[in-house]
């Protein structure tokens, strides 16, 4: 009995030393009161999104819940408004695996929001599920998406500045290899799913990394966060019915609530004195040096070159006639949801990116500065 006592204590003790150091994260500080300022945060209908969008309203925000599902997102902003007991919470439709739902959302916001403060982008998947398209789902949705959209909110948040980008990332990333020959293929089966979601996740810490080349001196400033190991439906909702109900009991153990994944990005979106760091990667509320590959500043510049062409912003890194008008074509919504048909789209609005090879002397020095500091 004695035995079994000592060996009960012992992984109690052991697990309240996890608990603690790995599992609880935490908690924000930063900007106290946001009243007047307006934050738009995607897939916030639940998780990690509605937890950041709480605490966003609770501080006083209009608070933009950006969302594909109507019903859910326009429940998601009720329950919202009850709990912050701030009325300025509001949904919009975003589906970021369409090209033209995001040029639709960020028009509809650009006439009715003068402001735009905080942008974070939270929506991501981690698989297909029984939708097949002909392209990169999970890229799409997790990168090209918040691409595009970063892209044509930018005049707003310039104006507000200073504003801020955050980039809801995951240390999946280090698992990512980014085949720039295949970015856009079709993803099949659970281990390219896999791939791809690590892929998607280098890309968005590449992503925020030359977005701060990209907006150096502008008042703007942006970073990638990794929530941490969150409790959250976006990996659970993938898995067979009969294996759920053994791994929620773990994962209520050993994962976080999504009130502690939503720490790290409301700490990239609200403390101060972090502008110095901007386009670095973040995890428990601290910033953190990345792998090489996600640090690669040729591959951003490379990446965000790529992308523009799948966003339909411009040509891309391989066309031999750079000067030829762009005519991208939107595979749409995803097939489970009837769309009737592809549709084309050419976005329009400023351009972000610059010709030529990047001048990143600037930027090195910056970084070098910021390490010098930290050290």
């Amino acid at each position: 009995m004695e035995t079994l006592l000592l060996g009960a204590g012992l992984l109690l003790g052991a697990y309240v030393l996890v608990y603690y150091n790995l599992v609880k994260a935490p908690p924000c500080g930063g900007i106290g009161s946001l009243r007047g300022r307006t934050a738009v945060v995607t897939g916030a209908n639940s998780g990690i999104g509605k937890m950041t969008a709480l605490e966003l309203a609770r501080r006083g925000a209009r608070v933009v819940l950006a969302c594909r599902s109507r019903e859910r997102g326009e429940a998601a902003a009720f329950d919202l408004r009850q709990e912050s007991g701030n009325n300025e919470v509001i949904f919009m439709t975003l589906d970021l695996a369409s090209l033209a739902s995001v040029q639709a959302f960020a028009t509809a916001f650009l006439s009715s929001e003068p402001r735009l403060d905080i942008l974070i982008h939270n929506a991501g998947i981690s698989s297909c599920g029984r939708t097949r398209e002909a392209f990169n789902l999970l890229l799409r949705v997790n990168h090209v998406g918040p691409f595009l959209l970063t892209h044509l909110l930018l005049p707003r948040l310039k104006s507000c500045a200073p504003s801020r980008v955050v980039v809801v990332s995951s240390a999946a990333y280090r698992r990512g290899r980014l085949d720039f020959t295949r970015l856009d293929c079709p993803v099949v089966g659970w281990q390219q799913e896999l791939r791809a979601y690590a892929d998607s996740k280098l890309a968005n810490v590449l992503f925020a990394r030359e977005l701060a080349t990209q907006l150096e001196g502008t008042g703007v400033t942006c970073y990638a966060a990794h929530p941490g190991p969150v409790n959250s439906e976006l990996f659970l909702r993938h898995l067979p019915g009969w294996l759920c109900p053994i791994l929620r009991p773990l994962a209520w153990l050993v994962l976080r609530a999504p009130g502690g994944g939503a720490q790290t990005p409301l700490y990239c979106a609200l403390q101060e004195g972090i502008e110095p760091l901007s386009g670095r990667y973040f995890a428990n509320c601290r910033v953190e040096e990345v792998s090489p590959a996600a640090r690669d500043d040729q591959a951003a510049h490379r990446l965000w070159k790529a992308t523009e062409k799948l966003a339909g912003l411009g040509p891309g890194e391989d066309d031999d006639n750079p000067d030829e008008e762009p005519r991208p074509q939107d595979p749409g919504t995803p097939s489970s949801l009837n769309a009737p048909s592809p549709e084309k789209t050419t976005v329009s609005g400023p351009s972000l990116s610059y010709r030529g090879s990047p001048d990143l002397s600037k930027l090195t020095q910056r970084r070098i500065q910021v390490k010098a500091e930290l050290s």
